[in-house]
């Protein structure tokens, strides 16, 4: 968006209106992808950081409920529908969580990934995410010496997750899995 656009939006008073009405709607109803729609227009017009830190806390509120819920019931998220936002949410969580050296939460964020995704892409994708807080690799330094950016990702299902990366993921996966595999036995009780 254009910055005269952006300047315009964040001073009209009937859009600034319109979005503080489909924010309240969004919380009341519980709705993750108005929340997200709300939080994503928040940020992109760089508006009031409460006001983004109060709908992210809505957002994280509403997915642990779900994915407590999906959990219980023993089912699958897919990249669909509101499981998308769900996905997302708990990522993003898992990623803030490593971003600061909280390496044990991000991955025990990324394992509950593993267990309720349904995605081979992105459960390649978490599990190297895994290893990688497992070994406390810094955040900054995987993204910079692990995570491809030249890469054009067709699918924009994947936009909100990293998945490609400057090595063979199968390769990576499998000259791990001993480490992945004592991860999964240490986190095992996170499903109970």
């Amino acid at each position: 968006m254009e910055q005269s656009k952006l300047n315009q939006a964040r001073t009209n008073p009937e859009f600034l209106s319109f979005l503080e009405e489909q924010e309240a709607k969004a919380i009341e109803e519980q709705s993750i992808s108005e929340l997200y729609q709300v939080l994503d227009t928040l940020l992109v017009l760089d508006l009031d950081e409460d006001r983004i830190h109060k709908v992210y806390q809505e957002i994280l509120k509403v997915s642990f409920e779900k994915i407590e819920d999906r959990l219980e019931e023993g089912t699958k998220l897919s990249l669909e529908g509101d499981d998308i936002f769900f996905i997302r949410s708990f990522y993003e969580h898992a990623i803030e969580k490593w971003s600061m050296g909280n390496y044990s939460g991000a991955k025990e964020l990324l394992f509950i990934l593993t267990q309720i995704v349904e995605d081979k892409k992105l459960l390649e994708s978490f599990s190297i995410h895994m290893l990688n807080c497992a070994n406390e690799i810094d955040m900054d330094q995987f993204y910079e010496q692990s995570v491809a950016h030249t890469v054009d990702e067709n699918d924009e299902k994947y936009g909100y997750f990293i998945t490609n990366y400057t090595f063979d993921v199968k390769e990576y996966l499998e000259a791990n899995v001993e480490i992945l595999q004592e991860q999964y036995q240490q986190m095992k009780h996170l499903l109970n």
